[in-house]
């Protein structure tokens, strides 16, 4: 070993100024026991060695200080004639020798040579994919290899990249990793963190069969895995569309079809992914920051850890500020992909298929291609916005679209062809599903500072409907769900009868998409409490769903009818509401989500409520259990209730509509429906001071609170335990309810 060779095992993260962040967050790893594949670091004294022995340093500062660097012409013209005097240059014999003598200790036919610069992987810019990797070197092609990743460090995009950042062209120092070549089965990226809201709760695995480029290259829509990283156990899975894969060839590497049978297929196991998670885990509480990682699954179906780096984006953003963009009008849907960011923005279509034409872009334009790489990274840091064809959300494009603060959606099919150029659109990405709406529609931007919200007495708490709202959501300053409604999950995620998945065997399939569905939103809130309600449908919202029309009546009012409590219990649906018990079970045993508190709605007597909790007990689900108070009956009985229920929350929708005998989907007495109503109020402040009584907390999860400021009052002046309302109105709600507490 010598200043220009230094093996991984010698190498820590103090190492960054000799050998590059890459390379000495490698060696950091291999220290705490991460499976790190072995190799060697080409040091920067080694690069500098190089430069200095074919005299070339002199001549690098003269190209690029008389080049306007900012004009892309004169960037390609100097990048380029740096990279010829370079790649003209000899190595120096002792250097050689040193690099093939250590190339040999590893005793390993085939090398990655991984760029490592020494102005990378910092927490504040991440030099992602400025600098080139080669994979498959062999001991014939390994100084051609070393010599290009110096190379490298003068790409285009390199100079474009240090000049953005403010860092000085000549203190930047190429090293190069040279490591034990994986054959990768299957290869991915994961964070430690949502990539796109920065939610902590997470690691979010990306993964595709073969070596790993095309997952960042954006040539594929890998499988992504959410990893609940308390327990580390998966909690959501998407599955990608893996179409090619790059492998080993004699001459490098080659691009080959994935067969059909493995396309349908999640490219490693669910104990696989966990695995993963773990150590993710232990490489952010190693490095005590989010974490973007590098994995490999060998040829001996073992898994590695290939490079891991800070996360740069969320690392740098002000936590005490909490921007919500939200669309004030609507259009028509042209196209749909997964979304990057969470912004909105509008401009003109332009689309180029080829980075040779980026000369054609104009700043404010929406770039629409099939995929981006680093020598498109001049027209991303001005665009509008960007739309891919290809790609997931750990490609080039979403990876620079986040640090750049660009709104982007990937994977969007054939979106060269669908949108045209000069077209006029939307892009919407405050959803986990990217919309492309057709026009320029009008957008509003809220800033929140958090900072300075103050705490309540009254807990503030959110309703949710689909687990994909639930990330972003979870980051205000809430204290938890009042209500996820599981017919949201049921009719999105499945869209099946229950009964109808018990007739066709499926019910392990039911059971695993409604606990997935729940477990998203019981761990962005984690470790918060989340109530949620159990199945609410009416027998005509049953019939919608596929195979339904064989199960439920056709009732003249369903509002009254067939729903809640005395569904469960029925011999004909008791069987489907066991599934839903299944799900819950596997929620909190399972994933060891215990954040989860169940509620049972429309239950019209002491009778139905003590059948539902037998059947709950019977399915083994231990957690807190609470009842809607939306039939004058809870509050009638509230004393008898409380004796079995853990809690109360108010329906307030409900209980108007049975306070006061009208159908509230019945558009001839719209003008009459009134939570406000005298009646309705009084039999709010009756339940609170009778669950109060008997020590039952009460909550309330209607419209009312999120629609009218007065109702609020009147619900704090009554000692309500907690309001969940409307998450657009949540800071607001907060922020009056701590000011009427002041005042009481």
């Amino acid at each position: 070993m010598t200043k220009h060779i230094i093996f991984f095992k010698k190498i820590r993260k103090k190492d960054v100024p000799l050998v590059g962040g890459k390379t000495a967050s490698l060696g950091e790893m291999l220290s705490i026991g991460l499976p790190v594949p072995n190799g060697f670091a080409v040091t920067a004294e080694a690069y500098n060695y190089f430069i200095n022995k074919n005299n070339l340093d002199r001549k690098i500062r003269h190209i690029i200080k008389a080049a306007d660097l900012k004009n892309i012409h004169e960037l390609k013209k100097a990048g380029s004639s740096v990279r010829s005097l370079i790649k003209g240059a000899a190595f120096p014999e002792d250097l050689a020798l040193e690099i093939l003598s250590a190339f040999r200790k590893l005793k390993s036919k085939y090398v990655a040579t991984r760029s490592s610069a020494t102005a990378e992987d910092l927490p504040n810019a991440s030099f992602a994919g400025q600098h080139e990797s080669f994979l498959n070197v062999s001991e014939k092609n390994i100084l051609t290899r070393v010599r290009d990743c110096f190379t490298s460090l003068f790409t285009d995009r390199a100079i474009s990249y240090r000049e953005d950042k403010g860092f000085d062209h000549f203190k930047v120092y190429l090293t190069v990793a040279v490591q034990k070549q994986i054959f990768s089965k299957v290869s991915g990226v994961m964070f430690t963190i949502d990539p796109d809201s920065g939610h902590k709760n997470f690691t979010v695995i990306n993964s595709s069969y073969g070596l790993g480029d095309y997952i960042v290259q954006g040539k594929v829509v890998p499988d992504e895995i959410w990893i609940f990283k308390e327990k580390c156990k998966i909690i959501d899975k998407k599955l990608g569309r893996k179409h090619i894969m790059e492998v080993r060839s004699l001459a490098g590497v080659k691009k080959k079809s994935v067969p059909k049978s493995l396309q349908t297929k999640f490219s490693i196991s669910d104990k696989e992914a966990e695995e993963l998670g773990r150590y993710a885990k232990l490489i952010e509480k190693h490095y005590q920051m989010p974490m973007d990682i590098e994995w490999a699954k060998g040829s001996d179906n073992k898994l590695y850890i290939l490079q891991a780096r800070p996360e740069t984006v969320y690392a740098m953003k002000n936590k005490n500020i909490y921007q919500e963009f939200r669309l004030k009008q609507k259009s028509k849907v042209i196209a749909q992909g997964l979304a990057v960011g969470r912004k909105i923005a509008s401009g003109p279509v332009v689309i180029i298929k080829d980075a040779k034409d980026i000369q054609k872009f104009s700043k404010g334009q929406i770039l629409v291609t099939r995929k981006t790489d680093p020598d498109w990274e001049p027209i991303m840091k001005i665009a509008a916005g960007i739309i891919t064809e290809e790609g997931g959300r750990t490609s080039h494009a979403a990876i620079v679209s986040r640090e750049l603060g660009v709104p982007c959606i990937v994977g969007v099919p054939n979106a060269t062809k669908r949108l045209k150029s000069n077209q006029l659109v939307t892009m919407d990405c405050t959803e986990e599903t990217g919309k492309i709406w057709y026009g320029p529609l009008k957008f509003f931007v809220t800033e929140r500072s958090i900072k300075d919200i103050p705490r309540t007495k009254t807990h503030i708490l959110v309703n949710i409907g689909m687990p994909e709202e639930a990330v972003e959501v979870s980051l205000l300053p809430v204290d938890g769900v009042g209500l996820a409604r599981e017919e949201f999950i049921i009719s999105s995620f499945i869209g099946v009868h229950p009964l109808e998945m018990i007739k066709q065997k499926k019910e392990a399939v039911f059971v695993d998409k409604l606990a997935y569905g729940i477990a998203k939103i019981l761990a962005a809130f984690y470790p918060r409490p989340v109530i949620v309600r159990l199945s609410d449908f009416k027998t005509n919202e049953y019939r919608t769903l596929k195979g339904g029309s064989a199960y439920e009546p056709a009732e003249e009012n369903p509002m009254i009818g067939w729903r809640g409590a005395s569904r469960y219990i029925s011999k004909e649906f008791e069987p489907a509401f066991r599934l839903e018990c299944k799900a819950f079970k596997k929620v909190i045993d399972e994933m060891g989500l215990t954040n989860i508190k169940m509620m049972v709605p429309f239950c019209r007597t002491i009778e139905e409520a003590k059948a539902v909790l037998k059947i709950v007990k019977e399915e083994k689900v231990k957690c807190s259990i609470g009842v809607m108070a939306e039939i004058p009956s809870n509050v009638i009985l509230a004393d008898q209730f409380s004796r079995i229920f853990d809690f109360f929350s108010i329906g307030s929708n409900d209980l108007t509509q049975l306070v006061l005998g009208l159908d509230r989907d019945n558009s001839m007495l719209a003008h009459e429906f009134n939570e406000r109503n005298l009646a309705v109020k009084r039999m709010i402040s009756q339940l609170i001071r009778t669950a109060h009584k008997n020590k039952t907390p009460v909550g309330i999860c209607g419209q009312a609170p999120s629609d009218y400021p007065d109702f609020t009052k009147f619900l704090v002046e009554c000692g309500i335990d907690s309001i969940s309302i409307n998450p657009d109105v949540a800071v607001q709600t907060k922020m009056l309810v701590a000011k009427l507490e002041k005042a009481l």
